[in-house]
């Protein structure tokens, strides 16, 4: 593992343009729970008999908006009992010491701007937890925990309608502004990719990676178990997230 480490590290100095794409295996150091893969929640179905896709679905918040929070409140308190860990931190100082290092994150719990990653290099592709809004007059709510302690669905204080937090929710689509952002880095191209805890089941997830590795550039995947993803990259770091982007901020800071 050290030479893979060494290996790694020694591309990531080299590189002037560089992706980091995390998904929940990076907050899983936090505690909060993976969606899927190892130990996934949600790799059946709800108690309800429902798959998640159909629970945590647009349609179901406008439909049955109390069913679809009980699980938007599991993953809010989930947020709201952790914190960044040590790999977020090393990403952040890695974009410090990286002027040109980029983050797209699945993940919607605020953890990246929290250790430090600059918002103006930062695309969470699938919103984030907070701050809550009404969906008929749009008023917003930073009191997330406050909501989660009450009845649910949260109400709006103004008007009575719907909160609902700014993540992008099965059947609905990406944020525009965050796809054009990821477009327009693509376009320019990056010399390395790092694909950290995720089971890369998206398009928007793998394209980076193909990209990159068909344009010459290096990929790798941080991962404890191997995913679709792991026989198209250069090497596979096989291990937790946050010993791994440690040891990586160590090699690279250190020299």
């Amino acid at each position: 593992m050290y030479e893979i480490i060494a290996r790694t590290a020694w591309s990531l100095r080299r590189a002037e343009r560089i992706l980091f794409i995390t998904g929940a295996g990076l907050s899983a150091d936090s505690g909060l729970p993976t969606y899927r893969g190892l130990g996934g929640l949600y790799n059946g179905c709800t108690p309800e008999g429902l798959p998640i896709e159909d629970v945590l679905s647009g349609p179901m918040l406008g439909r049955d908006p109390a069913l679809c929070w009980k699980y938007l409140a599991e993953l809010g308190r989930a947020c709201l009992k952790a914190e960044p860990n040590a790999g977020h931190q090393a990403i952040a100082e890695l974009q410090r010491l990286k002027p040109q290092c980029w983050v797209l994150t699945q993940n919607i719990d605020g953890f990246h701007r929290a250790a430090g990653s600059p918002p103006e290099r930062l695309i969470e592709i699938h919103g984030g937890i907070a701050p809550l809004f009404c969906q008929s007059c749009g008023a917003e709510s930073d009191d997330l925990e406050g909501h989660l302690q009450r009845s649910l669905p949260p109400l709006c204080t103004a008007c009575g309608g719907v909160l609902r937090p700014p993540v992008v929710l099965f059947e609905e689509m990406l944020p525009e502004a965050a796809v054009e952002r990821l477009h327009g880095e693509m376009r320019k191209g990056f010399d390395a990719v790092l694909s950290v805890g995720t089971t890369a089941s998206f398009p928007y997830i793998v394209e980076p990676v193909l990209q990159t590795r068909a344009a010459g550039g290096f990929t790798a995947e941080i991962n404890p178990t191997a995913t679709e993803l792991s026989p198209y990259v250069d090497v596979h770091l096989r291990g937790r997230a946050l010993d791994i982007l440690s040891q990586l901020l160590s090699h690279i800071a250190g020299d």
